[in-house]
């Protein structure tokens, strides 16, 4: 964009004797609120300081650019101010920096995506070159400033002087997203952070987790970046940003493992590119590689679960408050008024579980595979399979017919030129949930339908033996890979008959989710001279995140030996899966540890599954604990008499 369209002559004030940050930000504010750019000093005043505790704005050879985002911001713009001496209290990303040239963008709310970055793009662009900065710095009036800000960026310089050539390592960017948008996402990142940082490696790392998207990369990173590591288990929003960068694609437990191997691989990559030169990529090099048919189904089961994951949460608890508030109070009465708000309190969080749930599985799942035009037509496929009992799997079916047919849509009728608005918002949308519609209601709906009907029976008709065996399995898959695809598909299935009624597999799923955390604490605890320090010190906490039903806390210890671990968690993940189906405990709110003990359903009542759930959750960790410390003695070659 042209900056001189989000500024003017009278936005610009040069050599003024300011020495501290709040006078400039007070100073600035109030000439934007003066020339009529904002309605209220206070309120932008407000912004700034919430984005300057997000992260320090000040950034190296003598700038900074602080910005505020508010609904009080008429239209966007920016004020520039220079100052005589240096800004003392600014901080900066390069702790020497000495502040004296401030860009204060201020953004309306509602363009902070898009306005906020082609401004800072622009800016950063421009401000990259060391000439012009030089020229900013030394100019003798508002015109020159102005006229800088106006020349168009073939007239500047491309030299760059030896202090930018000093500072310029390599940087490498990271985008990080799991299902959960939780553990997977933050550890991978924090990963990757320590081995750059050891290495004296630059590093970026934009985490797409429960959150939305936090540390966004910028158009500069993109300019400066040798290639971007995308380490993800769900798909990933707005890679458009990328395109042309070298990138790694690899599943988000990757950097967990061994984030210096992913490095090397990412520099591999990065060999022969110019950061800033995306033109001499090719194009099969950027993001937009063909998935495979099994990765893309992959990737939308995943994402699609990841977004239903706070309907089923909030949806669960508030029915289950709902229920808590009746049996403290007493009120059965008013929850059977149909007028009572404590009725109505509780078709909320049902209606969120039951009817919510399966469309926004199934649109997300679209939207995953065939992007924003794929969300009608996944909600469709959702709706219709709400209307049709097919429940879960039909949902899921749903979203995957969408997303593929709103793909090739794209692909085969293209949205170009006079047209564009029409096929894009009405053909996409109308069109594709006419068809998924059609084809829920009365040709693959009828028979997802029937199966998922006999699935149902064949739950519900489980005991004994058979019984022991689908708790056995849940339990071996929900610590197999501790928060990974195979946990997630044992999720996916305890979901899919939650919704379905049958609630002992979720609570077969929220009591094995204990076992691996509590026996790493015991085994910890019990053998200290087994383990190394490190190793002592994740032992110390993931009792805390077992009672919250948190594997991930797990995994740095499994990673060290993860045939002996894994084994051993699984060995007391059977167990515990066992007992708690034999005893046909169910759990019909979505969570996990010991926060669920108290909303158990079943026969025996709800503190006598309590307690057998907590028992089995005990005995499973007693096992496990047993195993891992036999089995770190034999890899010691110490001798068992301790045991």
């Amino acid at each position: 964009m042209k900056l001189t369209n989000a500024t003017s002559k009278s936005l610009i004030f040069l050599d003024k004797n300011f020495t501290k940050k709040e006078e400039i930000f007070k100073y600035l504010t109030h000439e934007m609120f003066e020339q009529g750019k904002i309605e209220s000093e206070e309120d932008f005043l407000r912004a700034i300081h919430e984005r300057e505790r997000e992260s320090v704005t000040g950034l190296k050879n003598g700038l900074a650019i602080p910005h505020g985002k508010s609904n009080t911001v008429k239209e966007a713009c920016f004020a520039i101010l220079r100052t005589n001496e240096v800004v003392s209290d600014y901080k900066s990303l390069n702790p020497t920096n000495e502040v004296r040239l401030i860009f204060l963008l201020a953004i309306p709310s509602a363009e902070a995506g898009t306005t906020h970055l082609e401004i800072l793009s622009a800016l950063s662009t421009k401000l990259a070159n060391s000439n012009y900065r030089t020229e900013l710095m030394n100019a003798k009036s508002v015109d020159e400033i102005y006229a800088l800000l106006n020349q168009e960026e073939k007239e500047q310089s491309s030299g760059t002087s030896e202090s930018d050539k000093s500072d310029n390592k390599e940087l490498i960017l990271g985008i990080t997203a799991c299902a959960a948008g939780i553990a997977h996402t933050y550890m991978a990142a924090e990963a990757l952070r320590k081995a750059a940082q050891k290495r004296e490696i630059r590093v970026h790392i934009e985490k797409q987790g429960a959150k939305g998207i936090e540390d966004r990369i910028s158009s500069k990173d993109v300019n400066e970046a040798n290639v971007i590591i995308y380490a993800h288990d769900v798909a990933l929003k707005d890679l458009n940003r990328f395109k042309g960068l070298p990138s790694i694609d690899i599943p988000v437990a990757d950097p967990i493992k061994n984030a210096d191997k992913v490095l090397d691989e990412a520099l591999e990559k990065s060999e022969g590119y110019i950061p800033g030169s995306k033109a001499t990529v090719a194009d099969d090099e950027g993001f937009e590689k063909e998935k495979s048919i099994g990765t893309e189904i992959k990737d939308s089961v995943l994402t699609g679960i990841s977004y239903i994951i706070p309907i089923i949460i909030a949806g669960g608890m508030i029915g289950a408050i709902a229920v808590i508030i009746t049996q403290l109070f007493g009120l059965q009465g008013m929850l059977k008024t149909e007028s009572s708000w404590l009725f109505q309190l509780k078709t909320l969080g049902g209606n969120m579980l039951g009817t919510l749930m399966v469309p926004v599985l199934s649109a997300y799942m679209a939207y995953s595979i065939g992007d924003k035009p794929a969300l009608g037509p996944g909600f469709a496929g959702g709706l219709a399979a709400n209307m049709i009992n097919s429940g879960f799997l039909g949902g899921m079916l749903g979203g995957l017919l969408a997303g593929f047919l709103i793909k090739w849509m794209k692909k085969n009728i293209k949205s170009e030129g006079v047209f564009s608005g029409f096929i894009t918002f009405w053909i996409y949308p109308v069109v594709g949930s006419l068809i998924i519609g059609i084809l829920m209601l009365f040709v693959v709906g009828k028979p997802v339908a029937w199966i998922n009907t006999a699935l149902v029976n064949m739950l519900n008709g489980m005991a004994g033996t058979s019984a022991i065996l689908l708790g056995a399995v849940i339990g071996a898959m929900v610590s197999f890979d501790l928060g990974g695809p195979v946990n997630k598909a044992a999720y996916a299935f305890c979901l899919g008959a939650m919704a379905n009624g049958n609630f002992v597999p979720y609570c077969i799923f929220a009591s094995v989710k204990m076992v691996s955390a509590f026996s790493v604490s015991g085994a910890c605890y019990l053998r200290k001279d087994l383990f190394k320090p490190e190793e002592r010190e994740i032992g110390n906490q993931t009792w805390i995140l077992g009672l919250a039903g948190i594997t991930e806390g797990a995994i740095p210890f499994a990673m060290s030996d993860p045939i002996r671990v894994i084994g051993s968690f699984i060995a007391g993940s059977i167990v515990t899966g066992g007992i708690v189906s034999y005893f046909n405990i169910g759990l019909n709110v979505p969570g996990a540890g010991i926060f669920s003990m108290l909303l158990l359903k079943g026969e025996i009542g709800s503190f006598m599954g309590a307690v057998i759930c907590l028992g089995a959750a005990l005995i499973g960790a007693l096992i496990s604990t047993v195993l891992l410390i036999v089995t770190r003695k034999q890899k010691l070659g110490k001798s068992l008499t301790r045991v």
